[in-house]
């Protein structure tokens, strides 16, 4: 009577066509997926007969939405005071003052806050700003 259990060859898995299948994988979402610059924020922009230019994607986006509260690229502010503006922009910007600023207001956005991020900007030495609107599709 043998007790001794028959020696068995060790079994080797060979893991290369499971990493061949996932770098495939891998390669057919990253060329399949699409990246889509949408903000978070919900802005009906008002409307314009020039065409609008693109942005930069390393501009400064200010919302502001028809309540006027401020939001810095789509990060909503504490309260709608300049001062809490321009410290959050200063933070942001730093020292570069070539950064470009876009302000995106709501149609119904008192026009004291777009003032308001007009003159924080100016007071920050941002000369390149924007606004931006919607193509008039009227004409």
């Amino acid at each position: 009577m043998n007790l001794k259990p028959d020696r068995r060859d060790d079994i080797e898995l060979n893991l290369t066509p499971l990493i061949d299948v996932v770098f495939l994988l891998l390669i057919f979402f990253m060329v399949s997926t699409t990246f889509d610059k949408q903000a978070k924020l919900k802005i009906v922009l008002p409307e314009a007969t020039a065409a609008a230019e693109q942005t930069n994607d390393n501009a400064v986006v200010i919302g502001i939405d028809s309540k006027g509260s401020f939001f810095i690229n789509d990060r909503q502010l504490v309260n709608t005071q300049a001062k809490t503006l321009k410290l959050a922009l200063m933070k942001i910007v730093g020292d570069n003052k070539d950064v470009p600023l876009v302000i995106r207001a709501d149609a119904k956005t008192p026009h004291a806050s777009v003032v308001k991020a007009m003159d924080v900007a100016a007071q920050l030495n941002l000369t390149q700003m924007s606004i931006a609107t919607l193509e008039n599709q009227s004409e």
